[in-house]
C-alpha cells in the first residue's frame, strides 16, 4: 500500500527513478535505488538514498537523508561534515547526513524539493 502522496509518486516515476516506499516499525520512507554520485568526489560511484518521513509529511519536512553504502570523500578519504553517524532501519546501517530544512513550505514542497537538497548535499560536501 502507497503512503507516499500522489504528487509525489508521480514526480518519481517522472524522473524514471527506482524507488520503494518503505517501513520499518512505525518509521515510513523512500529508498531511492542506485543513484550516481557527482564523478570523483566519493569513495563509491552509486549508493541508495534513504529518506525518511515524518509523520505528518507533506506538511513537515523530511529532515536528514542517508546513504548506503557509507561513503568518504575522496580526497582526504574522511566522512563528509556531519555525515559520520549510523541510522539503524530495516536492518541496514545508514550513513546519517544531518541537513535540516528550515524553509519548507507545505502545500508546495515535496519529495523533489528533499532530492534536489540531497543532491546539492553531495555536491557540495566537505
Amino acid at each position: 500500500m502507497s503512503f507516499l502522496p500522489k504528487p509525489d509518486r508521480e514526480y518519481l516515476v517522472s524522473k524514471e527513478l527506482e524507488y520503494e516506499e518503505v517501513e520499518d516499525g512505525n518509521k515510513k520512507g523512500v529508498r531511492i535505488k542506485n543513484q550516481r554520485l557527482p564523478p570523483g568526489r566519493y569513495d563509491a560511484e552509486v549508493a541508495d538514498i534513504l529518506i525518511l518521513l515524518p509523520p505528518a509529511y507533506p506538511d513537515v519536512a523530511p529532515d536528514m537523508f542517508h546513504l548506503l553504502p557509507w561513503v568518504k570523500l575522496a580526497k582526504g578519504s574522511r566522512f563528509p561534515t556531519k555525515a559520520e553517524s549510523a541510522v539503524a532501519f530495516l536492518g541496514e546501517s545508514w550513513q546519517r547526513w544531518s541537513r535540516h530544512n528550515p524553509e519548507w513550505r507545505p502545500g508546495l514542497d515535496g519529495i523533489w524539493t528533499m532530492l534536489k537538497r540531497v543532491e546539492h548535499a553531495l555536491e557540495v560536501a566537505a
